[in-house]
């Protein structure tokens, strides 16, 4: 039995790695599109801002992009003032990769740009003679730039009585607030229906595979929503291109990535309704909400409607934070925890306490794993033991079998009152992985979705935890200058997966098993195959394995040498002859 629960174990750690690399798209770019595409654009034309306002209807792709640079603590770009339209968005704290001068992470993007994200704030009317602002709207500015503790107001009169405006403010991380204002000088009510929503206009790579959620999310009314982007692609119902609504009462909508997200965020008391889409004709799809009913603005009245807009990296702590300061339901779930998010959760904040105090992701990771396999070590003992018991039994076992041979049953019957008077169970050396299975499992999400982990340095040559081994053996580890990934991806082999296929070697000496010729030479085959699996994987996964190895080995080691010390000859137990008639 010891020997079938070796090889499930074997089995299902080989299908966990397989379907890893198999569902885990490796190419991960973290930036939607090149920063100096569009960086350049956020400090031109500064001095036209306050430009005078042009009707609607102007072919604002024709004319030369106006624009109101954004600067703020976190985040640098511009608005765009042809449809008052956030376009522009760079991170200051993140870049692509940890290579010297690479570019900053971009999360927001003009059309036209081969990766665009973008976010559009406007209002609908019914009434076909009620002129609204859209992307050809050129708004006006009542300052420079737009800045961290000070607020800009765009604004745009329509010719026709109604003057719209724009309050932007951004905090000192990623977070806009806008507040939107009609002023009625028509000499009658209007009625009028805001709307907020992030376009996208391209289909990017999902590099989370299925341990990660990538596309279209939602809270609404308290009810989380994912969507894919080929299911968008299949449900969107011309001419709408709606494929998704829900009515609700606040909550946010937007688009995710694996680190980044942009959404929308109504006013938490106001009645929305939620919507996602795809547009065919050009390739564009929208998350985001509408009003439920229009707005009236009396004549010779304002109306104000107040929102946000987040567009950033997502940092479990600080979707916590708006989550409290601004009511927004379950902000926390933009980062993808999972099922188990009330064990995975618990697992991020212990190593992210760990990692503030000892100052490296690596180390945080190494002393989770320690405290882990500490806790579960009367666990680890109990199931050794029960593997050894059964190792006792096997020759007993086998004589049961030769005994009953031909009689399933009487053999059966047999083997349990031969467990029954030693004291075994099957099952106990098989319940303590069970236990400690969701929580390696947790903590093997939290090393894959947290951005905490991302670029993390370790030491010596890993400067990031979050992509694979930068060495590679069929270079000689760089001293060849070629690299061997461009002639095929499997030839990828560093430092770190050779550490883990030696680590599973000698694991496999020191849990010796009965088994088989054709066994013998599987197993033999798992370390050299389960090498070049890790290989593709971030290295901090792989260290994390590797330790864990580790960690086993000496675990059982030592609770080998103080069963053999402790343990004393038992009992010969005779097997209970055959019944007249039975066995032979």
């Amino acid at each position: 039995m010891d020997t079938k629960r070796l090889i499930l174990a074997t089995v299902v750690s080989a299908l966990v790695l397989v379907g890893f690399d198999y569902f885990m798209p490796q190419k991960s770019p973290d930036s939607p599109a090149p920063v100096a595409a569009v960086a350049d654009s956020s400090h031109q034309n500064s001095g036209s801002v306050a430009t005078t306002a042009t009707e609607s209807g102007q072919d604002a792709v024709s004319q030369p992009d106006v624009r109101l640079p954004v600067d703020a603590k976190d985040v640098q770009g511009s608005i765009n003032l042809h449809g008052a339209l956030l376009d522009d968005l760079v991170l200051k704290q993140y870049h692509e990769t940890v290579a010297k001068g690479s570019p900053l992470v971009r999360v927001l993007a003009p059309a036209g740009q081969p990766q665009s994200t973008r976010v559009e704030l406007g209002w609908l009317s019914s009434d076909s003679s009620v002129r609204v602002p859209d992307s050809h709207t050129l708004w006006t500015a009542d300052g420079e730039r737009l800045l961290s503790g000070h607020p800009v107001t765009l604004s745009w009169n329509n010719g026709n009585g109604l003057t719209f405006r724009i309050r932007i403010s951004i905090d000192d991380d990623y977070m806009f607030t806008v507040a939107r204002s009609v002023v009625n000088e028509t000499g009658s009510a209007v009625q009028l229906t805001p709307y907020s929503r992030v376009l996208r206009g391209y289909t990017p790579e999902e590099t989370g595979g299925m341990l990660v959620h990538e596309g279209p999310i939602s809270v609404i009314d308290g009810r989380m929503t994912e969507d894919s982007y080929k299911s968008l692609r299949k449900g969107s119902l011309p001419p709408t291109d709606v494929s998704w609504s829900r009515p609700g009462v606040g909550g946010w909508n937007g688009i995710t990535d694996k680190y980044w997200l942009t959404a929308v965020i109504p006013d938490q008391k106001e009645p929305i309704i939620g919507t996602y889409g795809y547009d065919a004709a050009d390739g564009t799809y929208r998350a985001g909400f509408i009003g439920q009913s229009p707005v009236t603005v009396a004549a010779g009245g304002t109306t104000e409607v107040v929102s946000h807009v987040f567009s950033g990296a997502k940092e479990v702590k600080l979707l916590e934070y708006y989550q409290k300061e601004l009511n927004i339901p379950d902000f926390w779930k933009a980062v993808d925890f999972g099922w188990f998010a009330f064990l995975t959760r618990p697992v991020f904040y212990v190593l992210d306490w760990l990692n503030t105090h000892l100052g490296n992701f690596g180390l945080a990771l190494l002393t989770f794993t320690l405290i882990v396999k500490i806790a579960f070590f009367p666990l680890a003992t109990k199931s050794f033991k029960s593997a050894a018991a059964m190792r006792d039994l096997q020759p007993k076992i086998q004589a049961i079998k030769e005994r009953h041979k031909d009689d399933p049953m009487a053999t059966n019957a047999a083997v349990m009152q031969l467990y029954r008077e030693s004291g075994v169970s099957p099952a106990s050396g098989c319940l303590p992985l069970l236990i400690q299975a969701p929580v390696f499992f947790c903590l093997y999400k939290v090393l894959y979705v947290t951005i905490e982990m991302r670029q993390a340095p370790f030491f010596g040559w890993i400067h990031d935890l979050s992509v694979p081994d930068p060495l590679n053996i069929f270079n000689l580890f760089g001293l060849l200058p070629f690299d061997p990934t461009a002639i095929s991806p499997m030839l990828l082999l560093g430092v770190w997966p050779i550490l883990y296929g030696l680590t599973m070697y000698l694991m496999q000496k020191v849990n010796p098993a009965t088994l088989d010729p054709a066994q013998k030479r599987i197993f033999g085959m798992m370390p050299f195959l389960f090498t070049f699996f890790m290989a593709r994987q971030p290295v901090g996964l792989v260290i994390y394995y590797c330790w864990n190895n580790l960690l086993t080995i000496g675990q059982q080691m030592m609770i080998k040498r103080k069963h053999d010390a402790t343990s004393t000859p038992g009992m010969t137990i005779i097997p209970p002859k055959a019944k007249p008639g039975k066995g032979k």
